[in-house]
């Protein structure tokens, strides 16, 4: 995106009707140049006020909504408009999912040049209270005498002031004055910029990132802030990955469950786990009950992190083999096994984004793939990936855009075919798209 231009702009009020939501929720009005309104919805009318200039469209703000589109609601949290964490609490559930799987097929179509023969249902679960994991910035403003703990704020680098947050899972949605109060209070107010939360089912953890030794009467306060929240521990981290350790005594024992696989996985306070922990449990098994896995297929699990789908398909498979480029999640996966009494489960660390690790992690022939890569999805690879002629994949994205780029090279160029997509409401409230697609080999 180009820098924005926030010089010159007349001070005019428009109005205009909204056709669409862009990737970030603004409304879309299509104008001699497009305008982005923050705020505004699909079919409503607005007023509005140019606020920034680029190349290829405008930025706006909401004046006044002329008329109403029947899935506007009031929004829950009291700081939303401010707050960067969401984008859409003003539009109603049912219409984010139906905005979403319109995004992704749009997406699909435009980009890739495909279209699923089945849309499947939508993957949905707790739409208040859901995220159990969360990097919360902290910042001293000496003007209001106080820190503030919270996400930034909407497409501004500042910590948002924030009292509490609708979207965190308990007990963290109540512990943001607390945190800021506690933080206020401490002689290293200054330099503690963040703070990463982490909610297993038994312990929470809060990550403290200090930027230079605690004094002990500070280490003292965040001991008293842990002793007096239940299942709360304290971390500090003073430097890399590889510092974060509790404040005081032993590691908290971290977990989640699969009740529906009668699997536990343990994790640390900084690992990656999918933030929304109950569309987790229904995405494993609807992932792995799609990839149609038989007792004689041997399965390659690609961007495997913990072992999150990995274990569920060893319950089915001959064998599974999770790649992963994380090495400490790697041994983290491998932990996750043993613990579950799973001896078909094998992980290996590699550089997922080397062909040359087809031929030589591998090993063999597979009948059947997943894979979860990152945002940038999984291009370089997708020609040995395509090599390995597998009867069957199922491919989890965080990022339409990538998903459909790798969607169409696969059908396009390497004899596969797009049975079927979905959306997976594993962000409500935000703009972000997750979402499934299964591929079969057509040659």
């Amino acid at each position: 995106m180009s820098r924005a231009s926030r010089r010159a702009l007349p001070d005019l009020v428009e109005e205009g009707v909204v056709i669409a939501l862009n990737h970030d929720g603004d409304g879309v009005i299509r104008d001699s140049k497009t305008v982005f309104v923050a705020g505004a919805l699909e079919g409503e009318r607005v007023r509005f006020q140019r606020t920034a200039k680029h190349r290829q469209h405008d930025e706006a703000k909401l004046l006044e909504v002329l008329e109403a589109s029947p899935s506007r609601v009031e929004p829950r949290c009291a700081h939303f408009g401010i707050c960067g964490g969401c984008a859409l609490q003003h539009l109603s559930p049912t219409a984010q999912l139906a905005s979403k799987q319109n995004e992704l097929a749009a997406t699909l179509e435009r980009i890739g040049k495909v279209t699923p023969r089945e849309w499947l249902a939508p993957i949905e679960g707790p739409t208040w209270g859901y995220r159990r994991r969360a990097r919360l910035g902290a910042k001293y403003v000496a003007k209001r005498g106080r820190v503030l703990v919270g996400f930034r704020e909407r497409n501004k680098p500042y910590v948002a002031a924030l009292e509490r947050c609708e979207i965190l899972a308990s007990p963290v949605d109540a512990l943001i004055t607390p945190l800021a109060e506690l933080l206020t209070g401490l002689e290293a107010r200054q330099s503690i910029p963040q703070i990463e939360v982490a909610v297993g089912e038994s312990v929470t953890v809060l990550v403290f990132r200090v930027l230079e030794d605690l004094s002990s009467a500070d280490r003292a306060a965040l001991l008293a802030f842990e002793a007096a929240q239940q299942g709360l521990r304290v971390y500090v981290q003073r430097g890399g990955p590889d510092t974060v350790q509790p404040l005081q005594g032993e590691a908290a024992r971290l977990h989640y469950t699969l009740p529906a696989e009668g699997l536990r996985y343990e994790f640390l306070p900084t690992d990656f786990v999918q933030i929304n922990a109950e569309v987790n449990r229904a995405l494993v098994t609807h992932a792995v009950t799609q990839l149609q896995v038989g007792p004689s297929d041997r399965v390659l699990d690609l961007f495997c992190g913990l072992g999150n789908f990995t274990l569920p398909i060893a319950r089915r498979a001959r064998e599974v083999l999770g790649l992963e480029g994380d090495a400490a999640l790697v041994e983290r996966a491998r932990h996750n096994a043993a613990l579950n009494k799973l001896d078909n489960a094998h992980f290996k660390a590699a550089n997922l984004f080397d062909p040359a690790v087809f031929a030589t992690v591998i090993g063999g022939a597979v009948d059947r793939v997943l894979l979860d890569p990152p945002r940038a999805g999984a291009l370089e690879i997708l020609p040995q990936l395509a090599a390995l002629a597998p009867r069957r994949m199922v491919y989890v994205s965080c990022h339409p855009g990538t998903l459909a780029r790798d969607l169409g090279v696969l059908c396009h160029e390497h004899g596969f075919q797009l049975v079927a997509a979905g959306v997976i409401d594993m962000f409500p409230h935000t703009h972000h798209v997750e979402s499934i697609a299964v591929l079969e080999r057509s040659r």
